[in-house]
C-alpha cells in the first residue's frame, strides 16, 4: 500500500469524510485528488473502506484505521523528541581507561553547570587510536600522550609533563635505576605498556642514550596492570609517576632521572563546538589544580 494513500485515509477516517479531511490535511490538496487516491487505495486493498454518504467506515476500513491511527497520531511527538535530542549538545571523549574513570567525572560536574543537557560518550584507547578516531570524526576530544609536534589536521594543548618511574618489588635489592645502566644488559624481565606507546618509546630512547639494551618481555594493556605484575614478582616495570597508578604495598618506585617525561595533552579538530571548547578549558583548569608541579612546566612547552 502507498504510504501517502494511507495518510490521506487517516484524515478521511478521523474527520468523517473527504471534504472534512481536506480542511484538516496540513498541506494543499484538492477534494477530487483525495477521492481519486482513496479509490486507488480501495483497489489496492481489494475492499471498500467507507461509505460515502452518509460517511461510515466499513469493517475493513475500521481495521485499517486501527492500524494506521497510532502511527500518524504520534508523529508530532516523535518529531518533537527528535528535535529536542538534536538540540542537545554532544560530547564524545577518547582517553585511557584511568582518565575516563578517575578524572573525567569530576570535570563533567563542572561542565554541566554550563551545559546541563550535554550527551556524553566515552571511548578508551591508545594515543594512535585516539588520533585516528578524531580524524574520522568518531570522537570530538582526546586526552592522552602527545608528541612535541602536533599531528596533522589536529590541534594540541599540553596539560602536564608526567615523569617516568621504574617499579621494582619491595624486596628488590636495587636502590636506584642507575645500578641497572652499569651492567648495560639487564637480565630482569622488563614490563610496560605496548612498545609503540609514548611511555615505552621515551624509555627506550633513554636507554639508547645510555648504551643500555633491554628488550621488553611483557606488554600490559594498562598502567595499572604494569604495577600489579611487578607486585606479583614478574619483573621490573616502566610506569608514570602518578600515585594512584603506582601505589602498592609490594612495589617501590625508582626515579628515572634524565628520561623524557610523558606529556599529557588535549587533541581536537579545528573549529570546535561551544561544548568542546568549554571542555578544553575545564580540563586545562582541572589539570593545573590537580598536578600543579607538572602542569606549570607543560604550559610553556
Amino acid at each position: 500500500m502507498n504510504v501517502h494513500h494511507l495518510e490521506l485515509f487517516y484524515y478521511v477516517a478521523k474527520h468523517g469524510g473527504i471534504s472534512a479531511a481536506v480542511r484538516h490535511i496540513p498541506y494543499g490538496i484538492q477534494q477530487p485528488a483525495v477521492s481519486g487516491q482513496m479509490r486507488v487505495l480501495e483497489e489496492t486493498t481489494g475492499a471498500r473502506l467507507f461509505e460515502r454518504s452518509p460517511f461510515r467506515l466499513t469493517s475493513a476500513g475500521e481495521k485499517l484505521f486501527a492500524h494506521v491511527q497510532p502511527f500518524f497520531e504520534t508523529l508530532g511527538e516523535v518529531a518533537a523528541s527528535v528535535r529536542g535530542e538534536a538540540s542537545e549538545p554532544e560530547l564524545r571523549i577518547g582517553a585511557s581507561e584511568i582518565v575516563l574513570r578517575d578524572h573525567i567525572p569530576v570535570v563533567m560536574q563542572r561542565l554541566r553547570k554550563r551545559h546541563p543537557r550535554v550527551r556524553l560518550s566515552l571511548r578508551s584507547g591508545y594515543s594512535s587510536e585516539l588520533e585516528t578516531w578524531l580524524r574520522d570524526r568518531q570522537i570530538d576530544l582526546a586526552i592522552g600522550p602527545i608528541e612535541a609536534r602536533a599531528p596533522a589536521r589536529l590541534q594540541v594543548r599540553p596539560l602536564a609533563r608526567v615523569p617516568l618511574v621504574l617499579l621494582v618489588h619491595r624486596r628488590s635489592p636495587l636502590k636506584s635505576a642507575g645500578e641497572l645502566w652499569a651492567v648495560k644488559k639487564p637480565r630482569e624481565p622488563l614490563l610496560g605498556l605496548p612498545a609503540g606507546t609514548t611511555v615505552m618509546r621515551n624509555f627506550q630512547r633513554g636507554l639508547k642514550r645510555r648504551g643500555v639494551v633491554w628488550p621488553q618481555a611483557v606488554e600490559a594493556t594498562s598502567v595499572e596492570l604494569v604495577t600489579r605484575y611487578v607486585a606479583n614478582g614478574e619483573g621490573l616495570g616502566v610506569n608514570i609517576a602518578v600515585p594512584a597508578v603506582i601505589k602498592h604495598r609490594d612495589v617501590r618506585a625508582l626515579p628515572l632521572d634524565g628520561f623524557e617525561p610523558m606529556i599529557m595533552g588535549l587533541l581536537w579538530r579545528p573549529e570546535p563546538s561551544a561544548v568542546v571548547q568549554r571542555m578544553l578549558d575545564e580540563v586545562s583548569q582541572y589539570s593545573r589544580e590537580t598536578w600543579p608541579e607538572w602542569a606549570s612546566d607543560a604550559a610553556g612547552s
